[in-house]
């Protein structure tokens, strides 16, 4: 039940700081911090490895100058046999700390993004003497720098510089919760709790919260399996307008974030989608197309189905009628996935390693429509085609297709259903080749923060 606590306080004060935005104000420019900001990347390694090496004992953490080396040599790397977990949430994670022991001290989004590389790398060779592992560094330095921003983002918008009192220190905590070292330096800097005319309202930060029911299906060649009913909380987090041409990383992202009762992590379904460049196609007055290249996250664990990755976009965005009372959005797009996590049935060794690596390439289409402000519809797909580069010799094409609706009862208040299933075909030199449908419903009350 801690994870629904601790929920449902960052919803409490997403709401109180939602409504505390206000027009005209800028964000203020920090001084850059070269000094501390190098200190501190090197006290969030410290902190875990002093961690696993003087109360756990771990034997991975006995450094000598031997397992240094051996880890500088290429020749000796490994890709690692953990948990999709620890792997795929975990190490994206701590990328995220690196990447904002620079970010938070007053430097830019492409300043900080060696940070979340150098954390990495000098963790694989320095902090533990377990083989120099690729995934990590991948996962760990891509996957910390889109949790990074997003979180950096998001706890700057979290706190009204003008507002005091308990609301403002639930503010301050919910943003150290969200990114620690940005609370700590908000400490050191003398910022937190006090009184400023200054105010990051730059960008809007919008927030849906739905509570509701859900279940998965898995069906094979062999079997049909229907899922238990579960309670599920999702909250969906839009900030920026899409639709601005911009090259500041990150001024607009999407967010989703979703809690099961029923599934074994405290978050089943994190995926992060941050716009690194949005510039204009055309634009005729009566609609607006624009080309956006984001930088993608994808860690989905629930008790059917799993699947983790890195990834760039390209798409063409649409706002067709911006205006009317009846407004169309459309995205088409194909990008790249740098590393995924593809579940395999017939992987399973070490730690609890269940899932093949793999590189590959995806398209995705997505349609919205929405009238007068009372209901609104939208279809997802997504396609990703894999080549494992580590585990089983195998390939792997995975098609995602949602549809979701939604009628709002008020300014606030909505009602949600939605429809779905994840396909995976896999294709086995060795084994049976693998097609699995992964079908999911849900129904929940929705509410804008």
């Amino acid at each position: 039940m801690q994870r629904y606590y601790l929920f449902a306080f960052l919803l409490l004060v997403f709401s109180v700081s939602s409504r505390a935005q206000v027009a005209g104000d800028t964000l203020h420019v920090q001084k850059k911090k070269f000094g501390r900001a190098a200190t501190e990347l090197f006290v969030v390694q410290l902190i875990p490895w002093s961690y696993n090496k003087f109360l756990r004992g771990a034997e991975f953490a006995k450094l000598d100058i031997k397992s240094i080396g051996n880890n500088l040599n290429p020749r000796n790397w490994e890709w690692d046999d953990n948990s999709f977990k620890t792997n795929q949430f975990g190490h994206p994670y701590h990328g995220n700390l690196y990447y904002n022991s620079f970010r938070t001290n007053g430097f830019s989004f492409w300043q900080s993004v060696p940070a979340a590389f150098t954390g990495s790398f000098i963790w694989e060779v320095a902090a533990e003497t377990n083989k120099f592992a690729p995934n990590d560094f991948i996962n760990t330095s891509l996957g910390g720098i889109t949790l990074g921003e997003m979180t950096y983002r998001i706890s700057n918008k979290l706190v009204n510089n003008r507002a005091t009192g308990v609301k403002r220190q639930l503010q301050e905590v919910a943003g150290l919760l969200i990114n620690p070292l940005n609370g700590v330096n908000r400490i050191l800097d003398g910022k937190w709790g006090k009184f400023r005319a200054v105010v990051d309202t730059t960008h809007k930060l919008q927030a849906f919260v739905n509570v509701g029911s859900r279940h998965f299906n898995v069906k094979t060649y062999q079997e049909e399996l229907r899922g238990k009913q579960e309670i599920y909380l999702r909250l969906r987090l839009l900030y920026g307008d899409k639709y601005e041409e911009t090259s500041a990383p990150f001024d607009h992202f999407s967010a989703l974030i979703e809690l099961g009762s029923g599934d074994s992590t405290y978050i089943n379904n994190l995926q992060v989608a941050g716009a690194l460049k949005t510039w204009s196609m055309q634009n005729n007055g009566n609609a607006k197309h624009l080309y956006s290249v984001t930088m993608n996250y994808d860690f989905i664990k629930n008790n059917a189905f799993e699947y983790g990755g890195q990834s760039f976009t390209f798409k063409l965005i649409s706002d067709w009628n911006p205006e009317a009372k009846v407004r169309f959005n459309t995205e088409i797009g194909s990008g790249i996935i740098a590393l995924g996590a593809v579940q395999d049935k017939y992987l399973f060794y070490g730690e609890g390693r269940n899932y093949d690596y793999c590189a590959g390439i995806n398209v995705l289409a997505a349609a919205s429509m929405t009238v007068n402000n009372l209901f609104e519809t939208e279809l997802n797909y997504r396609g990703s085609r894999f080549q494992t580069i580590n585990g089983n010799p195998s390939s792997y094409i995975l098609n995602t297709l949602s549809a979701d609706f939604r009628a709002f009862l008020s300014q606030r208040f909505s009602l949600a259903a939605g429809v779905g299933q994840y396909t995976l075909n896999g294709f086995f030199k060795g084994f049976d080749n693998v097609a699995e449908i992964y079908p999911f419903a849900r129904f929940s009350l929705g509410y804008k923060l």
